[in-house]
């Protein structure tokens, strides 16, 4: 997602609190990026693709807000897996959208936008390895 992914730094911990403020602000520009996307494409399946991607953010998004009211985060076991992204990200080039753009460039662009989230819980998930 062409979010604010940057302002996590390597080797910085946050708090709980801040972690989830942060992660859901990075899937409301997520979600605002399918959103700005489907007003662009025309084509049916683009359309779908984006449409299935912007309810998953406003899913991740809700259940962000649930941890923030929870306290803590719950089923993140499976978070310490690597994600098999089988290098999409750089066999499918990212390219700006146009009304034209078909199924295959709105799955492109998915992906461009789902690595930025992938990379963003990854810099957070390091910058707290080995605290309490």
């Amino acid at each position: 997602m062409a979010l604010s992914t940057d302002s996590v730094q390597g080797d910085v911990c946050y708090t709980f609190e801040a972690a989830i403020e942060m992660a859901t602000q990075m899937e409301d520009e997520g979600f605002r990026a399918y959103l700005s996307a489907l007003r662009i494409v025309k084509d049916k399946g683009a359309r779908q693709i984006f449409k299935e991607a912007a309810l998953d953010e406003l899913e991740h998004k809700h259940q962000l807000e649930k941890a923030l009211i929870d306290g803590e985060m719950k089923g993140g076991a499976g978070l310490q897996q690597p994600v098999p992204t089988m290098n999409l990200s750089y066999v499918l080039a990212k390219r700006e959208l146009r009304a034209e753009s078909d199924a295959r460039e709105a799955l492109a662009y998915a992906i461009h936008l789902e690595k930025g989230s992938i990379d963003f819980y990854q810099r957070m998930s390091k910058g707290c390895e080995g605290a309490p």
